[in-house]
């Protein structure tokens, strides 16, 4: 099973990593793999890009992107299940619908709730877009 897990480093993220490592700790299937995806939104820093250069404003969002799968690699290195990352910069919810069907994963795994809750009571969460976008079967962990 091919599975692709949205991070942003909040805990609800880390509990459906956990939730995902538990679903192909119980298949032993040599293909199971977990692809992490760590989206995050450059256009609230176009404007602070003019004074401190694009490339202070990458390395700032990868650093982010670092801290926010730190965790999440963790917890898929103990359980020994095999992984890697994809870093975007991009809306989150586009972004990881794009993923998961160039990646043809299996099942797309993400939390209930991220960091930017206030965002989400204004503009809708990211996980109500991946739910409604996506065409492979998306889990939502409480």
């Amino acid at each position: 099973m091919k599975i692709l897990a949205a991070t942003d480093g909040s805990k609800h993220a880390l509990r459906a990593i956990k939730h995902a490592a538990a679903l192909l700790a119980n298949n032993k299937d040599k293909t199971n793999s977990v692809t992490l995806i760590s989206v995050h939104d450059d256009a609230g820093l176009r404007h602070a890009q003019s004074f401190v250069g694009k490339s202070a404003i990458t390395d700032y969002l990868r650093e982010e992107s670092d801290r926010d799968l730190k965790s999440a690699m963790k917890v898929l290195s103990d359980a020994g299940i095999k992984h890697d990352q994809i870093i975007v910069v991009g809306k989150p919810a586009t972004e990881i619908v794009e993923a998961a069907q160039k990646g043809k994963f299996d099942l797309v795994v993400l939390g209930s709730k991220g960091r930017n809750a206030v965002s989400d009571l204004l503009l809708g969460s990211v996980a109500q877009r991946v739910m409604s976008l996506c065409k492979q079967p998306v889990l939502l962990v409480k």
